[in-house]
């Protein structure tokens, strides 16, 4: 029964932390990933700093074992002297005091050294792990730089993915036309594609009545209002344009020659009234001899 409740235990831990990969932002991850190597390299550090402060350390002793090491070898030297002289005088009790002094100065000699040679031990040692330390604190270091630097260049790719997949859920939205709550772009297309058609069909229809036949009739007896007063105010301001010799030519045909005369003085201002207002008025008199006998037949 244990066994199954562990074996159950398990496979619902694995799950969870599958479904939990499956849904976590890779981003997060990264930072979590990032922090943790900064704090390891962190602590890397307060290592390398304990270790090299072991080596600080020792060298101080070390460095102090060696001053005492030469006051110690001055003194016993200095009591060597002072046996030697004192048997030169004859002073035995004296040179055996300072033949015991010198002893025990040689016993601390002995001690010092012994010391000494244990510090240099240490301080090799410690200097070798403090080198070490030094090292292996660069390595992480460049490590640690390294992927700072490729954590940037995943941020980048990991904003890509991420603009590309809205990307293609956007395309895929624009080209699903099935199995949606919300109308797609080719379906608002259609439908108004098929009211603008019916807007255009019922216009046709409309253009087909009487009623807009009668408009449009309506329209253009307006227009030919317009241009006739147009055309009559073109002629009391003396202007000659196209409009205004129109006119000209109507008066002429169902006018007398004393009308064309004057009309073509008017248009001409420039023009000698003797030579130019009585040519037009002779070529206009046979056209009204011509049409006054047509009127009786």
């Amino acid at each position: 029964m244990f066994k199954l409740i562990r074996r159950r235990w398990l496979y619902l831990t694995a799950k969870l932390s599958g479904r939990m990969e499956e849904t976590a932002d890779p981003k997060v991850q990264l930072e979590q990933a990032m922090s943790q190597a900064q704090e390891q390299h962190r602590r890397l550090v307060e290592q390398a700093a304990s270790v090299i402060a072991n080596q600080k350390q020792t060298e101080l002793q070390l460095n102090r074992a060696m001053g005492d090491l030469e006051k110690v070898n001055t003194s016993t030297r200095q009591a060597l002297l002072m046996v030697e002289e004192a048997k030169q005088r004859g002073d035995t009790a004296r040179a055996s005091d300072y033949s015991q002094t010198a002893e025990v100065f040689a016993n601390r000699l002995i001690a010092t050294e012994r010391q000494v040679d244990d510090l240099k031990t240490q301080h090799l040692q410690a200097t070798q792990a403090a080198q070490q330390a030094k090292s292996a604190v660069q390595q992480n270091s460049a490590e640690l730089q390294k992927r700072l630097a490729e954590r940037q260049k995943l941020m980048s790719q990991l904003d890509q993915a991420k603009m590309q997949e809205q990307l293609n859920r956007a395309m895929t939205t624009l080209s699903t036309t099935v199995g949606q709550d919300v109308p797609t772009f080719e379906d608002v297309r259609t439908k108004i594609e098929a009211r603008y058609a019916k807007a255009l069909g019922t216009s046709e229809l409309q253009g087909q009545t009487v009623e807009s036949r009668m408009l449009e009739v309506e329209q253009a007896s307006m227009n030919s209002e317009a241009r006739s007063r147009l055309s009559q105010m073109r002629g009391e301001l003396g202007l000659t344009t196209g409009p205004a010799q129109g006119q000209v030519g109507t008066g002429a045909q169902g006018g007398t020659g004393s009308q064309v005369t004057v009309d073509a003085a008017e248009l001409q201002p420039g023009a000698p009234t003797g030579t130019a207002a009585t040519a037009p008025a002779r070529e206009a008199q046979p056209d009204a001899a011509d049409a006054g006998p047509a009127g009786p037949g």
